[in-house]
């Protein structure tokens, strides 16, 4: 186990980078933050490539257990590191696993098509993961599930379903394929009441850009777009609540 004191170490630096998709493509590797997140990969089995923590976190069972990949580095670092104001100053590198190619489909998805927001592609994923779904799917367009704003708003979801990335017309293909009934979310009275569905086992749910919803070509391949009601004045629902209303509304 090493010490690190200053921000400019040439490997402190490297590390900082993973904090820009390019960076996180170009290694293979991101980064996260926090104990909760560090154990929860620990725990799932990911392949912890260094963990970093500060003086006081030393003794942590996280520290000892990768003992000769840790780094003991300063409040200073863990503040350049940490993108929250309040740094819990323990950081795990991890190697991607994500998967490239999709499997066998069955069971319950979410597809995510230029879904902007960091936080709502997290928060959608973490709500697929409490709902018992079998797995995610993000378009190309679609923020990247290893920046650290998604990472945080995942909670370690990330850890316990598959999340692939692929163009969104193959996955609505694939899901065909598979005997997925596609489902398409849209803000149109003219589509049908999601709480009007007879409730199936095999499915995708769509959800769409945060200002623009599904474009037209894509409902177009979908298998039945459907609606959530609006019971008040409200002209649209934020794209994660939207989800989460969806998703535990077709399952349960």
């Amino acid at each position: 186990m090493k010490y690190i004191e200053s921000k400019k170490n040439e490997e402190i630096k490297q590390i900082n980078k993973l904090n820009k998709t390019k960076e996180i493509k170009k290694t293979g590797t991101y980064l996260i933050e926090g104990f909760h997140l560090v154990q929860e990969a620990d725990d799932n089995g990911q392949e912890i490539v260094k963990v970093l923590a500060t003086e006081n976190h030393q003794d942590n069972r996280i520290i000892k257990k990768y003992y000769d990949d840790a780094i003991i580095i300063s409040e200073d670092i863990a503040s350049s590191l940490s993108e929250t104001k309040s740094p819990q100053g323990i950081f795990a590198v991890i190697k991607i696993n994500q998967p490239k190619s999709l499997p066998e489909l069955s069971g319950q998805w979410v597809i995510l098509a230029n879904v902007q927001d960091p936080g709502n592609v997290g928060t959608i994923i973490r709500t697929a993961d409490a709902a018992g779904y079998d797995g995610v799917i993000t378009s190309l367009d679609t923020a990247d599930v290893y920046q650290p704003k998604v990472q945080r708003s995942m909670q370690g979801s990330q850890f316990h379903l598959p999340i692939y990335r692929l163009d969104l017309h193959q996955a609505i293909s694939a899901c065909k394929d598979a005997g997925l009934t596609v489902y398409g979310s849209e803000v149109n009275d003219q589509a049908v009441p999601y709480n009007s569905l007879d409730k199936i086992n095999n499915f995708a749910l769509i959800m769409g850009n945060e200002a623009h919803g599904l474009d037209e070509e894509t409902l177009q391949m979908t298998d039945q777009n459907i609606y959530i009601p609006l019971l008040g004045k409200a002209e649209s629902l934020n794209v994660a609540v939207a989800a989460g209303v969806l998703m535990y509304g077709l399952k349960i």
